[in-house]
């Protein structure tokens, strides 16, 4: 269930600039449907400690069998990213020549730019690499499923502790409870293997039994679906278990609305706020804007505010030019670059479905 859109808060139009970002680098991949190939989309460099804003985004034509469980999977996103990017589209069954939102565009969360940040709001992972010889960093991204109300992942600062592979899972008590209520009881523990919900992959944290992992269950990533721990595909947290070292930190943050100034112009992304935020918005929203408005680049013109009442009704999870001249939620769609449809073959449908009876972390 959804939480109510962020409160508008309207203001003056007036004239603005418009900004360009920078596409990265795309690789070949075969198509379905005569598209241009995508851009890499979970991995970007930076290349000023400046930017904050990564990605383009893109669109395919789905197919007659494509969901948004497949299309996630097929370009590292998260259900309910896709959702948020698509409203009006029915995610089980699209249609035949729809055009998709792929939301592969972000706002890069905090003000952190080193180790691993979260963002809850967003369902994201950004993982920020060591610097090259030139001293730019990289950041890879990744869809994630974090815990399910009542079972709220934490925010704050931690770091990766140990990690663990083919592990087993002590089921706490807690969770063996609330199976046992349910009719569907757990052992004690899960061994390693296809039935086990942590995957073969598992990092451990200093925040007591919480994780990042993976799962057995990927169409459950994008989603809150867990009891706490953080989820990735089984891609996604190999490369991490590989590339993140013991130590490195881990900021937890919970951001549902972010904005920043790239290229002179303002940018706003915003998404639902999880339903178990109690923070008042309505109260929240004009502050940031009042701090984000109180630092603008020296070129800047002023935003346009009937585009950032648009951008904050819509909560689509893409970052939004709101100077005068962009394009409004409704134009997003038809301005972005219309790449191949890689979904190869849909199988997760009948896992989706199940995932309201999911036995999590």
């Amino acid at each position: 269930m959804q939480s109510a859109p962020l409160p508008v808060l309207l203001l003056g139009t007036v004239l603005a600039g418009c900004s360009v970002l920078q596409e990265f680098g795309a690789e070949s991949f075969p198509g379905h449907d005569g598209g241009t190939p995508p851009i890499v989309s979970d991995r970007f460099l930076l290349e000023s400690p400046e930017q904050s804003i990564v990605g383009q985004i893109q669109v395919i034509r789905a197919r007659h069998e494509d969901t948004f469980v497949d299309i996630a999977r097929a370009y590292d996103l998260g259900f309910d990213e896709l959702v948020e990017a698509n409203p009006g589209i029915d995610p089980w069954l699209p249609g035949e020549g729809t055009r998709i939102i792929l939301p592969t565009r972000f706002i890069l969360p905090g003000d952190i730019r080193e180790g691993i940040v979260i963002n809850l709001a967003s369902k994201r992972l950004f993982y920020y690499l060591k610097p090259n010889a030139e001293g730019l960093r990289a950041v890879v991204t990744f869809p994630i499923g974090i815990g399910r109300s009542g079972w709220a992942t934490p925010t704050g600062i931690t770091h990766i502790a140990s990690r663990g592979r083919d592990p087993s899972w002590y089921v706490p008590a807690s969770i063996r409870k609330e199976h046992v209520e349910m009719g569907d009881p757990l052992p004690a523990v899960v061994p390693p293997g296809p039935d086990n919900p942590l995957g073969s992959h598992v990092l451990i944290l200093g925040m007591t039994s919480y994780l990042i992992h993976g799962t057995n269950k990927p169409a459950g990533v994008g989603m809150r679906v867990s009891h706490g721990c953080i989820r990735l595909f089984p891609e996604d947290i190999q490369f991490l278990y590989n590339e993140a070292p013991d130590g490195v930190a881990v900021t937890i943050l919970n951001e549902p609305v972010l904005l920043t100034w790239q290229d002179s112009g303002l940018f706003v992304e915003v998404h639902p706020p999880l339903e178990d935020d109690e923070r008042d918005w309505s109260q929240l929203f004009p502050e940031l804007l009042k701090a984000a408005m109180a630092e603008p680049p020296a070129s800047a013109w002023q935003p346009d505010g009937y585009l950032i009442d648009s951008a904050v009704k819509a909560a689509n999870g893409i970052p939004m030019s709101v100077m005068q001249g962009a394009p409004g939620p409704q134009r997003i769609g038809g301005r972005a670059r219309l790449v191949n449809n890689l979904v190869i073959v849909p199988e997760l449908e009948a896992e989706a479905e199940s995932l309201a009876f999911e036995t999590g972390d």
